[in-house]
């Protein structure tokens, strides 16, 4: 892997053994097999705590984790510390109702065919 400065950038260039042409990422990250993560928990938003459940795609669980913890702290100003994770835990693409999670699996969903129905709830 061989990294240039530019423009304050580190800019990486990755050129897999197959061949393949080389992929230029901003971040240095490899382009590894994604996932569908459903990450849940409690944080304070105003004067009480809330559950929340977010579904995201991710490398593996721990990004997953730090995705989230960005997330609530960029649109609610939540510190990591305030947060509490209960659990992170690899879901079907095809079950989340995030727009994210459905258009990154897109193609995997289509050729599984389609959405799998939720259980709707009782009323």
């Amino acid at each position: 892997m061989h990294t240039k400065r530019l423009f304050f950038l580190n800019l990486s260039v990755e050129s897999p053994s197959n061949g393949a042409p080389a992929r230029l990422r901003m971040d240095g990250r490899s382009d590894g097999p994604m996932k569908a993560y459903r990450v849940s928990g409690t944080a304070p938003f105003g004067s009480q705590r809330q559950p929340f459940s977010y579904d995201l795609p991710a490398a593996d669980a721990d990004a997953a984790t730090h995705k989230v913890y960005s997330l609530l702290g960029s649109r609610h100003r939540v510190t990591r510390r305030s947060i509490n994770i209960e659990s992170v835990g690899e879901i079907d693409p095809r079950t989340s109702t995030e727009p994210t999670v459905l258009h990154h699996f897109r193609d995997e969903i289509a050729a599984k065919g389609g959405l799998i129905a939720q259980a709707k709830e009782e009323e």
